[in-house]
């Protein structure tokens, strides 16, 4: 009996293997994927910038050379531009991957509305709630900007880009909507992973930096397209303590 016991047992183990290893197979491909992805765009990316500052260089000492002196500001402005925007890029996925804990505070929402639309253009879709946001202000107006500026690219018409607060029970909502073409369900079962980005010259951190800010405050994210047609990105996220 105690022999027939042990043989069930192992029975058991190995169909629970023969289940997990797919599972864990599916994980992997995923991974691998994933840096893939990350790897393909790092080297996008930097191919971009480096490849120009290359011939930036070069022209520079070649005009040099020739003594040529007047068009050399032109040429060190170039590369400042290029290195600016590679700094800007290799800064992005710092902030992805050294996001520190939110400090929420007590937020006014007329102040934090007219700050972040003089960042990027939209309308405000209902009357601001009278109680006032809690949340980490830094955090979250970085996320809007990024979610603002994906509505923007979404559609032809900025008035069309809608930001939308409210209260749900005693949580704050805050909603970016845009008039664009939607999501597939395929982008939209993915939009929310690191590196994910249906762009050319996307780096798929917009989406994924605005749910790691909104998960790190204990709240959510969600994506939905709207009857009509276009996008909506909503951030849950829980109100003050009492």
């Amino acid at each position: 009996m105690a022999a027939a016991g042990v043989g069930r047992c192992l029975g058991r183990a190995r169909a629970r293997g023969t289940r997990q290893r797919p599972a864990y197979r599916e994980l992997s491909r995923q991974e691998v994927s994933t840096w893939k992805k990350l790897i393909r765009v790092l080297s996008h990316e930097l191919n971009n910038s480096l490849g120009p500052l290359s011939s930036l260089a070069h022209s520079g000492a070649e005009i040099a050379r020739r003594g040529d002196y007047l068009t050399l500001p032109d040429v060190f402005a170039a590369i400042a531009e290029r290195s600016e925007h590679l700094h800007q890029f290799v800064s992005g996925y710092a902030t992805f991957a050294k996001l520190p804990a939110p400090r929420p505070e007590r937020i006014e929402w007329a102040e934090f509305v007219a700050d972040l639309a003089l960042q990027q253009p939209f309308g405000v879709a209902a009357p601001l709630p009278p109680l006032p946001g809690w949340f980490d202000r830094v955090q979250v107006e970085q996320a809007l900007i990024n979610l603002l500026k994906n509505a923007r690219e979404a559609g032809d018409d900025d008035a069309q880009v809608e930001l939308l607060i409210m209260c749900v029970g005693a949580d704050q909502r805050i909603e970016v909507r845009d008039r664009g073409a939607g999501m597939s369900q395929t982008v939209l079962a993915h939009a929310l992973l690191p590196f994910y980005s249906t762009k050319r010259s996307g780096t798929g951190l917009g989406l994924a930096l605005a749910r790691e800010i909104a998960e790190a405050h204990g709240g959510r994210i969600q994506l939905a397209n709207r009857e009509g047609g276009g996008l909506s990105v909503i951030l849950d996220l829980p109100g003050a303590p009492h």
